[in-house]
């Protein structure tokens, strides 16, 4: 016989008791709503903390723009009740799971692993992340306190911003219960294009567009291993007034043809389902290594203006999002101090996004996960968890191996 979900009475008794237990006997916890995000992080442990009985959307209110949510709810009930309304979450989170025909069992991602996980789309370099889009939220902390910060109104800055800091956390400092967001009406006008460019070109052409007021909203810079030959694509997508979309097209299409190349518009229907695969990481880019037994994604977050990067030659070819500020390369973990010294020296960070398939999410690579910390970024987040979670019962080793 299934047991229900915990309730909040019930996640709240399971935090405190443990908090008070001595350290030799204390339970930690991983917090879970439906486990999409599992595949991330230095180490998985802990019993899991259900967050599915804290489900619904508790406040909606379309003319001001802010919705309140509780954090097991599935994000795509979310997003369904915001486009009934023209509106949407302008980040795009991804949602990496969803159940298909090929996977009936893929449970849908929760509103309180898109806040903890602080990942956003496409669409990220032009509009912000989920982080700028968190107006206030309440959560358990590692005392087993329920609190409350921010508010549902943008002008609310009394005290610490603490509700955006738990973005991106990975539930390593508290319970998310609920969570307040800012929303953003669908865009009026939109165009898909795409030109044949090599990636030197199609950088410095993004680096161009991006000094311009053009309405650029996402961009995807990929090798096509799918065709013959395997050509080199430039994909791009405008959003906003009719009139700023109608003349964007006209000058971004002067710009490519001088260099050689014709910007063409894909058909919207084809279009917009190439986006949403780039966005749940369901490109051929992503799924061809996804079974390989040595091979790992590396997330390479760079300034958007940085050049190509010299990677090993074990790597594979490398996919661009944001405008050039994130880029996606498979390759060994055998090489991360290569791949982190290349991407250093352009000002950016290495992160293994998703481990090879020989190695399990429960256990801790030999290879760090995140780049190492300097002594005073550490010093930083080892006080944060102490103050949120002094008794370190949530996400042990999860971020960070020290605690």
């Amino acid at each position: 016989m299934n047991s229900s979900p915990p309730n909040l009475p019930t996640l709240l008794e399971t935090i405190r008791s443990a908090s008070v237990e001595p350290e030799g006997r204390r339970p930690t916890f991983r917090i879970h709503g439906s486990g999409s995000h599992d595949f991330y992080g230095e180490s998985l442990e802990g019993e899991l903390l259900e967050t599915c009985g804290l489900q619904g959307i508790s406040q909606y209110e379309p003319s001001e723009l802010v919705v309140t949510v509780a954090a097991g709810t599935p994000l795509q009930e979310l997003e369904a009740a915001l486009a009934d309304q023209g509106q949407c979450l302008a980040f795009e989170p991804p949602h990496f799971q969803r159940a298909t025909q090929s996977a009936p069992s893929a449970k849908p991602a929760t509103v309180g692993g898109m806040v903890a996980s602080g990942l956003s789309g496409p669409a990220r370099a032009s509009v912000g992340s989920v982080r700028d889009f968190v107006l206030g939220l309440r959560f358990i902390n590692g005392r087993g306190e329920h609190l409350s910060f921010g508010g549902q109104v943008m002008k609310n800055v009394a005290g610490y911003d603490v509700s955006r800091l738990l973005a991106g956390s990975w539930g390593t400092l508290g319970l998310i219960t609920e969570v307040s967001l800012k929303v953003l009406p669908m865009a009026p006008a939109e165009a898909f294009l795409m030109c044949q460019l090599p990636q030197d070109k199609a950088l410095n052409l993004l680096h161009q567009w991006g000094g311009q007021p053009l309405p650029l909203n996402a961009s995807c810079w990929v090798k096509d291993t799918t065709q013959a030959g395997a050509p080199e694509f430039l994909f791009v997508r405008l959003r906003g007034a009719h009139a700023a979309v109608q003349s964007a097209k006209l000058r971004m299409s002067q710009d490519v043809a001088k260099l050689q190349s014709e910007l063409i518009e894909q058909t919207a229907e084809a279009a917009s389902h190439d986006w949403v695969l780039a966005r749940d990481q369901r490109l051929p880019f992503f799924t061809e290594h996804a079974a390989s037994e040595d091979l790992a994604l590396w997330r390479l977050s760079v300034p958007q203006t940085a050049p190509v990067i010299n990677l090993p030659i074990t790597a594979s070819g490398t996919l661009i999002e944001w405008h050039g500020a994130q880029r996606w390369v498979w390759a060994p973990l055998s090489q991360a101090s290569n791949i982190r010294h290349a991407v250093a020296a352009v000002g950016g960070q290495a992160t293994v996004f998703r481990r090879p398939q020989q190695a399990s999410a429960a256990m801790r690579l030999a290879t760090p996960v995140f780049t190492p910390l300097d002594p005073v970024q550490q010093r930083i987040q080892q006080a944060l968890k102490h103050e949120f979670d002094p008794a370190g019962i949530f996400g042990p080793r999860r971020l960070n191996a020290h605690f």
